[in-house]
């Protein structure tokens, strides 16, 4: 009886969940781009369909929480025909595994409201543990085996909010919203949302940065939406039921409050008007974006659970005013950071670049008086010469790309004239890219900061820089995106595709791997969860010709000893011990606490040895830097102003400039002995 009364709703609900002609179209539009556009050679055949349809079932349901292995069974058979599918525009089966998906999500939070309302009556005294991934898990077998992993996952949302300090109405009122949220947007759910959650899994099996854009989406450009215009400035993604911060732009209200981080996940939004914060866990990435959006001048608040924490009840709150980016913050920026040496103190400029810009318009319109990266770069160079210095080191972390050709014309002047990038397209035509300009603005010791948000266009620098030996590349490897995409307008939405990839001038690509510094920084962005590498299906490294290019220096020449300074002066900066400590620690918190205990106390302990282990690392650095210890750990982001110490990442620059004065010294030398 249960069974045929799931399958009398299934077909109610599934007459009002159909595709319509323009998704059929799209499909076989988006079916085509894919296999005649796209820069992969796409087959889209029976192997790549298995692909797809492993995807559709990791966006549908990625923690294999609502679906049984019955279920996955009945539509086995659209593993060899979702190819097929899409260029016949047929989504009938696709949108019925949506359907039961929908009926078995539908059901399951009636489940947990009714649980909701016979009380929870939680002892949270057990030996269970909840697992925190379930992508690897096999599907269930039964209901029975999915109430079990319910009533798991139930208790330990209502433990992580008991910790926090909440009592049982309060948790019991917060649960009820944040189910009650999902039905309600599960049950608003309509055929142009099925046709974008199936072609996401199409588009990102080809690789992550093609996508399909529906009209509403094609606003933004990017699901990972830049909340540049009233907004935070942030990029976001979807991370299994959580929002993640993959980078800050420069200069945006984000950034300058000084709050948020890359890989922080937001569990809740709330308006500084309201009292309520929305849990925005298991909400679609475009609905949590309309929620942090809003008129310039307006506070949103966001619940944090900060990067470094692997326990979901370490969140807070923190205040962002929506503001538009500002362009002064954008622009690049220099100053002198003084280095001593026993022969007296050694002067090394640096210049911050947050982004590869240029006004393209008064660019267009020929004007002459127009602002860039390369124009600000320049008036920085000249003053910075005129001020005596060593040598200068252009600061690219963070710095996530931007106008091509800025990098091209930016290595014009620390070069005379050269290639850049190589370009390849889809048909494996190869163009050159670079600096066309004779002569050079500055042809002194020279070093590059990156860092794993250093992307595209920085990329693309840093390994010019390198290749042609013009001088040092310092940080952690670089971001990895070395592709390229176009959006290209359908019947219905559009497609963002990628159509080219860079190569180096050695003929290295920067996709993937990126650029890897000469000299490593530890890094507290973890490669694992942010950069190219990280994305599901991401296209491979590979090499194509180099071009030809003059070496301008052999900074190889020096790294032994470069790197055997660095360590001695690393080992015991506390800064820098701290920095490699920390990274360190946090890789083996991520690979130990794979679950968590559902028994109170046990969570505390747990929770507490964390605690106690991170407060104890900072303290050692306290200690060494002459400052006080702290009583407890806090989350103590833009706390330390006023005190007699310096961020801890600017550690990093000044290493830096300690290098660059070291490679100055042995390039002097190596000259002194020449003449």
């Amino acid at each position: 009886m249960t069974l045929v009364l799931l399958l009398s709703c299934a077909q109610l609900a599934l007459a009002q969940i159909q595709p319509g002609d323009a998704q059929r179209q799209a499909a076989v539009e988006v079916a085509e781009s894919l296999r005649y556009g796209h820069y992969a050679d796409a087959a889209l055949d029976d192997a790549w369909s298995q692909l797809a349809f492993e995807r559709y079932l990791d966006i549908l349901d990625g923690q294999r929480a609502f679906l049984l292995e019955s279920d996955i069974e009945e539509f086995r058979h659209l593993e060899e025909r979702i190819d097929d599918m899409l260029f016949e525009g047929d989504l009938t089966s696709v949108y019925q595994l949506y359907q039961r998906y929908h009926d078995r999500a539908e059901s399951r939070f009636e489940w947990l409201l009714s649980a909701l309302d016979q009380g929870l009556n939680f002892t949270y005294e057990t030996d269970m543990r909840l697992d925190l991934d379930r992508r690897d898990a096999d599907w269930a077998t039964s209901e029975a085996e999915l109430d079990d992993l319910w009533r798991k996952r139930l208790k330990n949302a209502a433990l992580t909010l008991d910790i926090s300090g909440q009592d049982e109405e309060q948790v019991t009122n917060n649960l009820r919203q944040r189910y009650e949220g999902q039905l309600s947007r599960l049950r608003q759910t309509n055929g142009e949302d099925v046709f974008g959650l199936f072609m996401a899994a199409v588009t990102s099996s080809i690789d992550p940065h093609t996508e399909y854009l529906s009209p509403r989406q094609g606003e933004s450009f990017d699901i990972q939406m830049r909340l540049s215009l009233e907004g935070i400035g942030a990029m976001l993604q979807s991370d299994g039921e959580y929002v993640k911060v993959t980078s800050l732009v420069p200069g945006g209200p984000a950034d300058r409050a000084g709050v948020l981080e890359p890989a922080d996940r937001i569990v809740g939004v709330g308006q500084e008007d309201e009292d309520e914060v929305v849990n925005v866990v298991g909400m679609r990435l475009d609905e949590v974006v309309d929620l942090i959006r809003g008129p310039k001048g307006t506070v949103v608040r966001l619940e944090v659970v900060p990067a470094e924490a692997v326990d979901m009840t370490r969140s807070h709150t923190i205040e962002i005013t929506r503001d538009t980016v500002d362009l002064e913050e954008q622009a690049a920026r220099g100053e002198i950071v003084e280095v001593e040496r026993d022969d007296g103190i050694k002067r090394i400029g640096v210049i911050t670049i947050p982004t590869f810009y240029v006004d393209f318009d008064a660019w267009q319109s020929g004007a002459e008086e127009f602002r860039s990266t390369t124009r600000d770069v320049a008036r920085e160079v000249e003053r910075l010469k005129a001020e005596g210095i060593d040598g200068i080191m252009l600061d690219l972390r963070n710095n996530g790309g931007g106008a091509l050709q800025e990098a091209n014309s930016l290595l014009g002047l620390f070069i005379d004239r050269g290639p850049t990038v190589q370009v390849r397209d889809a048909r494996g035509r190869i163009s050159l890219y670079g600096d066309t300009e004779t002569g050079t603005l500055y042809d002194g010791p020279l070093a590059v900061l990156v860092n794993r948000l250093s992307a595209s266009a920085s990329e693309i620098f840093a390994g010019a820089i390198q290749d042609y030996g013009r001088g040092l590349v310092l940080g952690s490897s670089t971001f990895g995106k070395g592709t390229v995409q176009t959006l290209n307008d359908l019947s219905h939405g559009q497609i963002k595709l990628t159509r080219a990839k860079f190569y180096r001038i050695s003929g290295e690509s920067t996709q993937h791997r990126g650029v890897e510094p000469d000299i490593l920084f530890p890094d507290m962005i973890d490669p694992d969860r942010i950069g190219e590498s990280s994305l599901d299906n991401a296209l491979e490294w590979d090499t194509v010709q180099a071009v030809q290019y003059r070496h301008y220096g052999e900074p190889w020449e020096y790294l032994e000893t470069l790197r055997s300074r660095h360590r001695e002066r690393a080992d015991s900066h506390p800064n820098f011990v701290y920095l490699k400590e920390r990274v360190e620690l946090a890789r083996r918190m991520r690979e130990e606490h794979t679950s968590v205990s559902l028994d109170r106390e046990q969570r505390q302990r747990e929770v507490e040895a964390r605690d106690a282990e991170q407060l104890a690392l900072e303290n050692r650095r306290r200690e060494a830097l002459g400052l006080e210890p702290l009583d407890e750990l806090i989350d103590a982001r833009g706390e330390e102003e006023g005190e007699e110490d310096e961020p801890v990442d600017r550690v990093q620059v000044v290493e830096a400039a300690a290098i660059l004065a070291d490679y100055a010294e042995l390039t002097q030398r190596r000259l002194a002995g020449r003449s």
